[in-house]
């Protein structure tokens, strides 16, 4: 047997003119003209259950189920749930005390579990609390309510693979034509290349990736890697000779990275407030702890056939490499990487602070990078 559909509920802001409270809607059980504002006239009323141990299942980056227990006495009386989701950074609740709450809500008494969805209100990997209330309608238009329950938290989940396709799909259409490079390399400043490594054999080691880029992406805080370019420039074919990121570059042949044994990961795509767009590409050695991590949570990518980033054999047996022209690449390679397999020189460009990404926060009114979920 197939398990049955729960109601689900939208969360829907009114429009401009209608007040600033906010809307829950069961697509299941109402249409948006019998719906209820947050800002009727409530009472307390005695004889209403208490919602008690609020359950919280199916967590998503946008959307949860929500159910809870119930004494039966009363409970015929319900007409109406409110709902109190805030952030957990925001514990200061209003209770309905104020038009301009967003995040209380109201939804007709429908079969539990619910589901909650709403982008506009529910972010990725973000903590919220919930409380939740019984109510009644009565002839005047106003609700007789009960206690407020017991305060739940929950926190939502990444991107989903549905969601990172979306975000792939629309990298893909600004990609660009492709170029040829030879290299990757990364910039730093000269004590990250002159500190004492004799412990690690002079490799250069895998940290975990801070939280730059879309708040729903996989990676950001769990996946380690060293970060690496390829873009070159258009006129010369060459690495650019500024960076954001210091004036001492390691560069490494693309085919040591990049190879038949190596598998590759779309993982995000954002901007940071200006033109410029990054794509950031996992590349992880086939069977590879990092390539555990990546199978099932990212976009795999064909290393001869995608439009960020390529790897072909030629009829000689060598590997020819081309990047996209239109966008940033920031390739994370999850293993270590022996220095001696490269070269430390120095730059003759600036250092130019403004285009880093480090812990950078992605615009959230770009049309061009976001998608129809929190940001």
């Amino acid at each position: 047997m197939t398990e049955p559909r729960s109601p689900s509920v939208e969360l829907q802001s009114l429009q401009p003119g209608q007040g600033q409270c906010v809307r829950l809607l069961s697509s299941h059980c109402e249409d948006a003209a019998g719906a209820e504002s947050a800002d009727s006239g409530i009472r307390d009323a005695d004889g209403l259950p208490v919602p008690q141990q609020i359950r919280i299942t199916n967590i998503t980056c946008d959307s949860f189920k929500i159910s809870w227990d119930m004494d039966s006495r009363g409970r015929d009386r319900i007409t109406h749930y409110f709902i109190d989701l805030n952030k957990k950074e925001n514990m200061s609740s209003n209770k309905f005390k104020h038009k301009d709450v967003p995040t209380k809500l109201v939804a007709k008494a429908v079969p539990l579990p619910m589901t909650v969805r709403g982008h506009w209100f529910l972010s990725p990997r973000t903590e919220y609390t919930v409380a939740v209330q019984t109510a009644a309608k009565q002839p005047d238009g106003e609700y007789a309510i009960s206690r407020w329950s017991e305060i739940t938290e929950f926190c939502t989940a990444d991107y989903s693979s549905i969601h990172l396709n979306q975000l792939l799909q629309k990298a893909e259409a600004i990609a660009g034509r492709m170029l040829p490079f030879t290299v990757f390399y990364r910039n730093q400043q000269r004590e990250y290349f002159q500190q004492d490594r004799d412990a690690q054999s002079c490799f250069l080691l895998p940290t975990v990736k801070d939280n730059s880029g879309s708040h729903g992406s996989p990676i950001s805080g769990k996946l380690e890697g060293i970060f690496f370019s390829c873009n070159t420039e258009f006129n010369t074919g060459k690495p650019p000779q500024d960076s954001p990121y210091g004036p001492y570059r390691f560069q490494i042949r693309a085919d040591v990275l990049f190879n038949k044994t190596t598998n590759m990961y779309f993982g995000d795509f954002y901007c940071m407030y200006t033109s410029y767009h990054y794509v950031i590409l996992v590349l992880t050695p086939d069977g590879s702890k990092g390539d555990a991590f990546c199978k099932g949570r990212l976009p795999a990518l064909d290393r001869s056939g995608n439009r960020f980033l390529t790897c072909t054999e030629e009829e000689d047996g060598s590997l020819s490499f081309r990047h996209a022209q239109d966008v940033n690449l920031e390739v994370m390679y999850t293993e270590p990487v022996d220095l001696r397999l490269g070269a430390v020189s120095q730059i003759s460009g600036h250092q130019l602070m403004s285009l880093s990404t480090a812990n950078a926060k992605k615009d959230p009114s770009c049309k061009v990078c976001n998608i129809s979920v929190g940001r």
